[in-house]
């Protein structure tokens, strides 16, 4: 096996089942907004108590930015270079830290009760996705301080300036012209 590849064995299939649990939730969430707005709460949702509102709201917006993530995620594997990790660490902390404010209003929302079979069932993605997506950012962190589960941060001697460095020490070491 080659070095820095360990990590994408284990980060593609939870990437993939973190998207099918993202788009799961941006259904349930979407459904459950339709029929907030419809009126329809107490036949669909089971009754609404005060933090079905917040949890619906907030379980679309995970679900948004947790799915645009995961496809950073997947850029990441394909490319397995060390700014693609940047990119994929910075965009799954703020899907987990979105998925960790949704775990708690579903935590305040099963604490409330009075929730559908639909809602129960958002509650329990979240809470599984919560625990993933944790895994997820765990793994992409390994990536950085072992080369052995990713990239890694490392110099591959690319020059990004206008001048290169070899550049920079050849012009600072000539002498100047002669007027």
């Amino acid at each position: 096996m080659a070095t820095g590849t360990a990590g994408r064995g284990f980060l593609r299939p939870l990437l993939f089942i973190n998207f099918i649990m993202y788009i799961t939730i941006l259904g349930l969430a979407g459904w459950s907004l339709d029929k907030l707005i419809d009126g329809e709460s107490h036949r669909h949702l089971g009754g609404r108590n005060t933090s079905t509102g917040y949890l619906v709201i907030f379980s679309l917006m995970t679900g948004a930015v947790g799915a645009c993530s995961v496809l950073a995620g997947l850029l990441h594997t394909r490319a397995w270079r060390s700014d693609s990790l940047a990119s994929a660490i910075s965009s799954a902390l703020v899907s987990w830290a979105l998925t960790a404010l949704s775990f708690g209003l579903a935590c305040k929302h099963i604490n409330l009760g009075n929730r559908g079979r639909h809602l129960r069932t958002l509650e329990a993605f979240i809470i599984i996705l919560t625990f993933t997506q944790l895994l997820y950012l765990i793994l992409l962190h390994a990536g950085i301080i072992s080369s052995r589960y990713g990239p890694g941060y490392r110099n591959y001697g690319t020059d990004y300036g206008a001048m290169s460095h070899e550049a920079q020490k050849d012009s600072t070491t000539t002498e100047p012209p002669d007027a």
